[in-house]
């Protein structure tokens, strides 16, 4: 990169693809920041925020290497759709994997194990929660990809019908209308397969 002007997204894309390693430092540079805040701004957790942002970046190495990048936009979308994608991993193994964190007594000086939220009642409401969540995500990812991207995007990273339209490269109105379809098709899931996304 001996270009004394600043290298666009592309160039220094294709200038790593070539072989020129120092080309992804200055994109790992340049897009440090944003990926990592828009990372935490979702986990909400610093040391699940760097490996997140560590696993993105070794994804966006892999596809370049494996020339599984296709400029379709710009850049920055493409990383910030590739972003969301594995928080939605994240989130969607949290859920597999139940996401009740384990307890510990130690250095406390009380009875934590005797405390109302861990009653018999209450853990029945924890299961119950649980069943509804993992009932959501399977019908969630029954929907067609398009519709089920918009639905995570929206409900599980909180992302705004502006930002959802930016980051998958269409209208605000199209967003809306996926959004619409998405939501019906859903309805019709949980009815046509008796699902109860209620609490007992």
């Amino acid at each position: 990169m001996t270009n004394t002007t600043r290298p666009t997204d592309e160039q220094l894309v294709q200038a790593y693809i070539s072989g020129d390693n120092h080309a992804f430092d200055i994109l790992l540079e340049r897009y440090r920041q944003k990926v990592f805040s828009q990372i935490l701004f979702h986990v909400r957790d610093t040391e699940t925020a760097n490996d997140l942002f560590q696993e993105v970046f070794m994804k966006v190495i892999i596809k370049l290497r494996d020339d599984r990048y296709t400029e379709v936009g710009k850049f920055s979308g493409w990383l910030t759709r590739l972003t969301n994608n594995m928080v939605m991993d994240h989130f969607r193994q949290q859920a597999s994997a139940g996401g009740i964190p384990p307890l510990s007594t130690d250095d406390t000086d009380y009875d934590l194990l005797n405390r109302r939220e861990l009653s018999v009642e209450a853990v029945e409401q924890a299961i119950c929660s649980r069943q509804i969540r993992e009932d959501a995500l399977r019908v969630m990812n029954a929907l067609p990809e398009a519709q089920r991207q918009i639905i995570e995007m929206r409900f599980f990273l909180d992302m705004s019908f502006k930002e959802i339209a930016d980051a998958t490269g269409v209208s605000i109105n199209t967003a809306l209308g996926r959004m619409r379809y998405a939501i019906l098709n859903m309805r019709k899931i949980v009815r046509d397969n008796a699902i109860a996304l209620d609490s007992y």
